[in-house]
């Protein structure tokens, strides 16, 4: 592992990432390499095994960074028909000319619930383009007895999510040394040198959340951050800004003409990691097992609610990050959670077509079902299930109505599907 730290606590650094890639090797039983974060990880596989200028097959519920990983990969994303009910990619609802020419998919598993990644490996080995997994909700999570990462070509995984520690992340992929040490140099290529002020704030950032958190100042700060334009996002969507964009896709691949995109939420995710970041990576990682059984248990309480899709609760629970309840008024329901101190986040709405227009992406052959997800899903922190569920029912949350179903020969303008 070549990550580019010096001396004593360099070396206890290195140390603890490779005891790190090793402990992930275990779990998923194939090559594994630290990286600085999840969105890292994506752009690192999607230059290796996709070809630029080609067409990527991903969900439009995801997170926008991620959009923006694909074009800096120098990629045209596809948006994919979803299920309804969870956010998952819907093989059997893709076109075939959607297929046609395709350079690879990526998949979501949106909040931990996993995509079918099997069916599209199969798919994909068909086809001869690879399978990418965003498994950064996805840690601990299975799909036909296999865990979420070990099916696609390459994984990426975030330890910023269950393991809580605002940094790091792990690339899992098939194959020997050689790949392992290709993609090292091309990792520490796009590393950032470690900075003691970074470090610093890296230190102090939980403390300070911490003490937002118990005053009650979470909506004052983020007040005061819009108002002093220290604030990246006006919404849940970050400013899309098509005529910067444009200029920089033009450009692509590159990270360095995307850069303002891809690190919104997360400045330092090409950081190289200093030593209080490694330890802290090491010591979250230390207690995932406890994480992952307390993810269950909540994910289970809240399954088995009115608000839970039809069959979620079927089988046994998975370690959801978070667990997406449809609701038809989410916006109340957002409310009635804050006022007991519990704040909804990762929502993803508008879908990324919607988000993004014809110009970025090729539109959704089948755009409805992800407008409904997008619509009604909030994403409930398993480890505040029993507050939830008593907060929704005091509120009066009712259930989301069942989504109308698309004609199947009713496809929308412009993009769906198109050109290479």
């Amino acid at each position: 592992m070549t990550i580019g730290v010096v001396g004593g606590a360099g070396a206890r650094s290195m140390f603890r990432l490779e005891r790190l890639e090793e402990a992930m090797r275990r779990r998923l039983g194939r090559e594994c390499l630290y990286v600085p974060s999840c969105r890292l990880g994506l752009y690192l596989a999607l230059r290796h095994w996709c070809r630029p200028g080609g067409r990527v097959l991903m969900s439009p519920v995801n997170d926008d960074v991620i959009f923006f990983v694909v074009l800096a990969a120098g990629l045209r994303p596809v948006q994919a028909p979803l299920n309804p009910f969870d956010g998952s990619i819907d093989v059997n609802a893709v076109e075939p000319d959607v297929w046609r020419g395709l350079a690879g998919v990526l998949t979501a598993n949106l909040y931990g619930n996993p995509d079918p990644a099997p069916r599209l490996r199969a798919r994909c080995d068909r086809l001869g383009i690879p399978l990418i997994e965003d498994a950064a909700h996805a840690i601990g999570s299975e799909t036909a007895g296999r865990p979420v990462g070990s099916i696609g070509q390459a994984a990426s995984f975030s330890l910023s999510k269950h393991v809580g520690v605002r940094a790091g992340g792990v690339l899992a992929f098939d194959g020997g040394p050689g790949l392992r040490e290709e993609l090292a140099r091309a990792r520490d290529e796009l590393l950032e040198p470690p900075r003691a002020l970074a470090e610093l704030l890296y230190g102090v950032r939980p403390f300070a959340e911490a003490a937002v958190r118990g005053l009650g100042l979470r909506r004052t700060a983020l007040a005061a951050l819009r108002l002093v334009g220290a604030s990246e996002r006006d919404g849940i969507r970050m400013p899309l800004r098509a005529a910067q964009l444009a200029e920089a896709t033009a450009s692509a691949p590159g990270l360095r003409t995307h850069h303002s995109w891809v690190r919104v939420d997360m400045h330092d995710y090409r950081r190289t990691p200093g030593p209080l970041r490694a330890r802290r990576i090491a010591r979250g990682f230390g207690r995932l097992d406890e994480v992952l059984r307390a993810h269950r248990e909540g994910t289970a309480l809240l399954l088995g609610t009115e608000w839970a899709a039809p069959g979620a609760s079927a089988g046994p629970p998975q370690p959801l990050f978070r667990v997406p309840l449809l609701v038809d008024d989410r916006d109340a329901a957002i409310s009635a959670l804050a006022r007991h101190g519990i704040v909804t986040g990762y929502l993803y709405d508008p879908p990324l077509d919607d988000y993004a227009g014809p110009e970025f992406t090729d539109l959704s052959t089948r755009p409805g079902p992800a407008r409904h997800f997008a619509r009604h899903a909030l994403p409930v922190d398993p480890l505040r299930a029993p507050e939830a569920i008593a907060a929704l029912r005091r509120a009066g949350a009712r259930p989301a109505a069942p989504p109308v179903a698309e004609r199947p020969d009713v496809v929308p303008g412009a993009g769906g599907g198109g050109g290479g």
